[in-house]
C-alpha cells in the first residue's frame, strides 16, 4: 500500500506541476508582449478577450491549425525529434525543484517537490545541457543555411556560458555542503539568504542564464536581422510552437532555480502556513521573471564577437575569483 501511495502523490504531483507550468508559460507571452509594449508607448494585445486575456488561447488555435512543412531535403526524424528534446527538457527541470514547505494531508507528510534528490543540483545542469541539443539539432537538420549558423551560434554559446554558469553556483554549494535544493532551502531560514553572501555570484548567475536560454542581449542564435530567426527558421506550426514554449519554460526554471539557490525559496518576511509557503516562492520568481522580461525590451543585442570575449575574458575570471574569495572567506571564518 505504501508503494500505491507514493505513486499516486507522485503521479498527482506530476500532473499538477505539468498543468500549472503550461498555463504559466502562455500567460507569460501575453505579459511579455504587455510589458514590452509598454516599454515602447504602446498598448499590446488587447483585442482578444477583455484586456486581451485569450489572446494565448487564440495563439495555440493558430499554431495547431497552421500548416507543418517539413523541408524536402531535412533530416526529417532529427527534425521532429528537435523540438521535443527542448521542451521535455526544459519541463523537466521542474522535477527537482521545491517549491514549498512539507505539508501534511490524510494523515501523510507530503513535500511540495517531485523529487527530493541528494544530486539535485547536479541534475539540474545535466538537463539543461540536454535542452541545447534541440536547439543545435533543429537548425542543423533543417538544410538551412541560416539555421545551421544558428545552431553553431547556440552551441559555441552554450559551451562559453555553460562553464561560468556552473561556476557562479559553486560558491552556494560550498556554503550550503549539499547538492539537495530542499536542504540548501532550508539552510537559508530565517533571512540567511545566499544572496547576502553571494552577491555577485547572484550577478554572474543572471548573465549566464540569459546566455543560456538565448535572451537578449545574448540572442544570437536567432538574431532575426542577420539569420531570419536562425535555428528555427524552418519550423512552422506546432513544432515552431514548442521551441516557443520550451523557451518560456526554460526561462521560468532558471528564475525558480535563483529563487531557490540565493533568495531563500519558499523563505519570507513573515512566516506563512506550510499550505501558503509556495506563495513566497511564486512572489520571488515572478519578479525575476519581470527583470528578464524588462532587460529584453531595455538592452540592445551584443555582437557575437562581444558574447564570446565577455564570456571567456571576464566572467569565467570573476567566477573563478569569487570561488577563491568564497574559499579564503570559509577559512577565515573557521579560525
Amino acid at each position: 500500500m505504501e508503494l500505491a501511495y507514493f505513486l499516486i502523490e507522485t503521479v498527482v504531483k506530476v500532473v499538477a506541476v505539468f498543468a500549472v507550468l503550461m498555463l504559466v508559460v502562455a500567460y507569460l507571452t501575453l505579459a511579455e508582449r504587455k510589458i514590452l509594449g509598454r516599454i515602447q508607448v504602446r498598448y499590446g494585445p488587447n483585442r482578444v478577450g477583455p484586456f486581451g486575456l485569450f489572446q494565448p488561447i487564440a495563439d495555440g488555435i493558430k499554431a495547431f491549425f497552421k500548416e507543418d512543412l517539413v523541408p524536402a531535403r531535412a533530416d526529417k526524424t532529427l527534425f521532429v525529434i528537435a523540438p521535443m528534446i527542448s521542451i521535455t527538457a526544459a519541463i523537466s527541470l521542474f522535477a527537482v525543484i521545491p517549491f514549498g514547505e512539507q505539508i501534511e494531508l490524510f494523515g501523510r507528510r507530503i513535500s511540495l517537490t517531485i523529487a527530493s534528490l541528494d544530486i539535485g543540483l547536479l541534475y539540474v545542469f545535466a538537463v539543461a545541457s540536454l535542452g541545447e541539443y534541440g536547439i543545435v539539432l533543429g537548425g542543423w537538420s533543417g538544410y538551412n543555411k541560416y539555421g545551421l549558423m544558428g545552431a553553431l551560434r547556440a552551441a559555441a554559446q552554450m559551451i562559453s556560458y555553460e562553464v561560468a554558469l556552473a561556476l557562479s553556483v559553486m560558491g552556494v554549494l560550498m556554503i550550503a555542503g549539499t547538492l539537495n535544493l530542499v536542504e540548501i532551502v532550508r539552510q537559508q531560514a530565517g533571512w540567511h539568504w545566499n544572496i547576502l553572501y553571494q552577491p555577485f555570484a547572484f550577478i554572474f548567475y543572471l548573465v549566464c542564464a540569459l546566455a543560456e536560454i538565448n535572451r537578449t542581449p545574448f540572442d544570437m542564435p536567432e538574431a532575426e536581422a542577420e539569420l531570419a530567426c536562425g535555428f528555427n527558421i524552418e519550423y512552422s506550426s506546432m513544432k515552431f510552437a514548442l521551441f516557443f514554449m520550451a523557451e518560456y519554460a526554460h526561462l521560468v526554471a532558471v528564475c525558480a532555480i535563483a529563487t531557490t539557490l540565493f533568495l531563500g525559496g519558499w523563505d519570507g518576511p513573515f512566516n506563512l502556513p506550510p499550505a501558503l509557503s509556495w506563495i513566497w516562492f511564486v512572489a520571488k520568481t515572478g519578479i525575476l521573471v519581470y527583470f528578464f522580461i524588462w532587460e529584453r525590451g531595455t538592452f540592445p543585442r551584443l555582437r557575437y564577437d562581444q558574447i564570446m570575449r565577455f564570456g571567456w575574458k571576464f566572467l569565467l575570471p570573476l567566477t573563478l575569483a569569487n570561488i577563491v574569495g568564497t574559499g579564503l572567506y570559509m577559512v577565515l571564518r573557521g579560525m
